[in-house]
């Protein structure tokens, strides 16, 4: 009588009839088209974006030079792209550092992390340990509706009630500063409110997936409800914590209509968290519905931003797979 195990290698080579081996070659060649459609597409998307970038920097397309002959003619360095500190590719004067809307894009990330990251863990400790069935299945359902609100709509919010209503008086009272109508706080705050779901949800999955034997273990040794949710539960569930951790800020890099409608078109780097700033998703809206001509340096900039973007958010991507491998507990 042969094992379960030893049944595994039979059922991969197929052991039904020929029509039962026909249909699955065919769902499995279905199957593999649909990964290929998005593995093609991903490179699609990073050959355009390379593709245009390249004659945003040399005034001609690696497709250009590579099939056509067209000579490299330099336009843009990289040591005034990565070093300059003023953003205007579109002004009677150009300039090309794209340091102000890297800074705006880095600073809305870190600042809706101090909202999502704590908020979002503490929302999912509290559902995963201390609701009950009850209230767990009333408040997963709201955090996802929270999640599927259009990002239109909380751009609209922050410029409706966020900076008015919340940080006007703030900046005011406090600090004697006439706020205007956008501003770099409130784009933290209304990209960290969007994805504390994205945190707390993934999050308490992980939590989730803990075996009751290490809760019962700690409990049996007198640890204390807390003790067993920070001690137990979060160090054992630390990969699909941090997976979220990554996924809530590869999302805050690539956000637009937000940050769009809430932070303003201003490239500038500041301290000031009531100042307008300018994102790289912010420019490359403005960009693409601009008035320059398709083929200008200034229109080719769309692209060399938007293929830093795409390193930026595939180097998080990189990351959260490394962190998963690096602290995967298995039981």
């Amino acid at each position: 009588m042969s094992t379960g195990q030893d049944l595994g290698p039979e059922i991969r080579k197929g052991s039904g009839t020929q029509a039962d081996q026909i249909e699955n070659r065919r769902i499995r060649r279905l199957l593999f088209g649909c990964a290929a459609i998005t593995v093609l597409t991903t490179l699609a998307i990073f050959f355009v974006l390379l593709d245009n970038a390249t004659s945003y920097f040399w005034s001609a397309r690696f497709s250009e030079a590579l099939f056509l002959g067209e000579p490299f003619e330099r336009e843009v360095t990289f040591t005034e792209f990565f070093t300059g500190t003023r953003w205007a590719p579109d002004h009677a004067t150009p300039s090309h550092g794209i340091l102000p809307i890297v800074f705006g894009t880095v600073a809305i990330t870190v600042g809706a992390a101090f909202v999502s990251i704590p908020i979002g863990t503490a929302t999912a400790i509290y559902t995963s340990e201390y609701a009950s069935p009850r209230v767990r299945r009333k408040l997963k359902p709201t955090l996802e509706i929270l999640a599927g609100i259009p990002t239109i709509v909380y751009g609209y919010f922050a410029i409706a009630f966020i900076n008015p209503v919340l940080l006007a008086p703030v900046a005011e009272w406090g600090f004697g500063i006439n706020i205007g109508r956008y501003s770099m706080l409130a784009g933290m705050l209304v990209v960290g409110i969007m994805t504390i779901p994205m945190v707390s949800s993934i999050s308490e999955d992980a939590m989730q997936a803990v075996p009751d034997e290490l809760r019962n273990g700690a409990y049996a040794l007198g640890a204390t409800k807390y003790d067993v949710s920070t001690n137990v539960v979060l160090p054992a569930s630390i990969s699909g914590v941090f997976a979220s951790y990554i996924l809530a800020v590869s999302r805050a890099i690539g956000e637009t209509m937000a940050v769009t409608l809430a932070a303003g078109f201003n490239a500038n780097i500041t301290a000031n968290p009531f100042d307008e700033i300018m994102t790289m998703t912010a420019y490359m809206v403005s960009m693409a519905r601009g008035t320059s001509a398709v083929g200008t340096v200034e229109y080719q900039s769309l692209f060399a931003v938007g293929l830093l973007l795409f390193v930026m958010t595939l180097s998080m991507n990189l990351l959260n797979d490394h962190l998963k491998r690096r602290f995967q507990e298995e039981y």
